[in-house]
């Protein structure tokens, strides 16, 4: 009769371990998903941005060190870990609003079709990107959460699971914007 409890108890724990195992590697497994869809944006808009330069090129050759610094921001958002990809692309973003202001001074880029075409392209991609780092924030704070709660922490620590780096804004980019008229 004891042996029969024992038996049962020990098939429930094994069952539980199991079922924490596998809730962990699901919730990791959101996680890189989600990261591959930042991924997936990102690449998108560094394919654009060669266009949008070459678009903007002839009308903003005062304007070289922009086009200089999207470049250069484009060049290492391709490569490195996920902390300097983001950073990158926070950088992207940063350049990008610079053109598109710059470009206000040039009415006829403004007017240009490839000119609107990419900026709507890139707009619609900036979305997908702010979107794509929302859920993986969100499946980030699920995983996090899931490694920090009991009994599952225990087990997190036994597997080898450690807490995923959220995708966060510069500190340049929290500051308040000073807007001047």
């Amino acid at each position: 009769m004891v042996a029969t409890w024992l038996i049962i108890v020990i098939v429930v724990v094994v069952i539980l371990i199991i079922y924490i195992y596998n809730s962990l590697i699901k919730l990791r497994v959101r996680v890189k998903n989600a990261w591959a869809q930042i991924d997936v944006q990102l690449k998108r808009r560094y394919d654009l941005i060669p266009n949008l330069v070459n678009a903007v090129k002839g009308y903003m050759k005062h304007e070289k060190g922009v086009l200089e610094e999207v470049t250069k921001a484009r060049t290492s958002l391709m490569s490195g870990s996920m902390k300097s990809k983001a950073k990158a692309s926070n950088q992207i973003t940063e350049a990008l609003k610079s053109i598109f202001a710059v470009a206000e001074n040039y009415p006829n880029l403004k007017a240009s079709e490839n000119f609107k075409q990419l900026q709507e392209e890139l707009s619609g991609t900036e979305s997908k990107i702010a979107y794509a780092r929302q859920f993986y924030n969100d499946s980030v704070m699920a995983f996090n959460e899931a490694t920090q709660v009991f009994p599952k922490n225990l087990f997190a620590k036994i597997f080898g699971f450690h807490k995923e780096d959220f995708f966060g804004a510069d500190e340049k980019e929290k500051k308040n914007v000073k807007v001047e008229f």
